[in-house]
């Protein structure tokens, strides 16, 4: 099925775009793109890279340098059996990750669970964070109920079998309840190859091993909100503002509480703004790199 799936149009495009890396006997695919300060992004579940693909592109175009992995499970990555397929373990590789490409210090964005993987990264090394950018995602975890589309994946044989149904069909309708705004801004090759990065050889299997590991812990849950609470670092959040799955109100406020000086943008768009909204989010991404260049610390509102 691999080989099948490289032939395919948007996901051969894809993969062009990337590059490879043999870090910790897996092979790992990530986009790299531009010169200047790293913009590092953490994608979330089903997702990949992919989903970073046009903030990625307009993140160059803003005279910085995007990356983006595709984390182990996930994308264009290996799918090992014995991977420890959690926040804190997925946290490990990012940094293993930067350093092999020898990166000490980088933007971070969040996307989904992309925010307690990137929180565990900032709390072992705040002094390498230059600033943070939350994409629709959750900070306290250790509460966090995921949302009821979701939740038969968490679950043996009921879990098989929701992954099932995850097709070309019912992920463009997903995609238009929860993904997009609008889903004539993503061409359906595009909305397929979103099934396509998520199935491959394993068709899907790593992906439920993720979504019955979710770190729920206590003290997992202090770590990532270390990384928010009186940070040294300028905090922002661009939030889709129709989001069914994890809304602002609830969800967004969580940041705010922890960390009340953060900036706040709401854009028309759901869970996966970045199809839509690529330029707004590098050009926020740009500012926000520029305030932090300025001031060690976060700007006052």
């Amino acid at each position: 099925m691999e080989t099948e799936l490289k032939t395919l149009p948007v996901v051969q495009h894809h993969q062009k775009a990337g590059k490879y890396m043999h870090l910790d006997s897996m092979k790992l695919f990530y986009l790299d793109e531009g010169k200047g300060d790293v913009v590092f992004c953490i994608h979330g579940v089903p997702t990949s890279s992919f989903l970073y693909r046009k903030v990625v592109s307009q993140i160059a175009r803003q005279g910085l340098r995007g990356v983006a992995l595709d984390l182990p499970g996930l994308g264009l990555s290996d799918r090992p059996e014995n991977f420890s397929y959690r926040f804190s373990n997925f946290a490990t590789i990012c940094q293993l990750f930067l350093d092999h490409l020898a990166i000490q210090s980088y933007h971070l964005v969040i996307h989904d669970i992309g925010a307690p993987i990137g929180l565990a990264l900032a709390a072992r090394h705040p002094e390498r964070v230059k600033s943070i950018t939350v994409l629709n995602a959750m900070l306290d975890i250790e509460h966090f109920q995921k949302p009821l589309p979701m939740r038969p994946f968490e679950l043996p044989v009921f879990g098989e079998a929701e992954l099932l149904t995850l097709n070309h069909t019912t992920w463009k309708l997903m995609m238009k309840y929860a993904g997009v705004e609008n889903t004539n801004h993503v061409p359906d090759e595009e909305i397929n190859a979103y099934i396509d990065l998520l199935k491959r050889e394993d068709n899907g299997k790593a992906f439920l091993k993720i979504m019955r590991n979710f770190e729920q812990t206590p003290e997992f849950n202090r770590q990532c909100y270390s990384a928010i609470h009186n940070a040294t670092y300028p905090i922002q959040l661009i939030w889709g503002a129709h989001d069914p799955f994890l809304d602002f109100d609830t969800y967004g406020q969580q940041f705010l509480e922890a960390a009340p000086r953060a900036q706040v943008y709401k854009v028309n768009s759901r869970h996966f703004l970045q199809e839509e909204y690529p330029e707004f989010i590098a050009e926020k991404i740009n500012e926000l790199a520029k305030s932090s260049a300025s001031s060690p610390t976060q700007p006052e509102l």
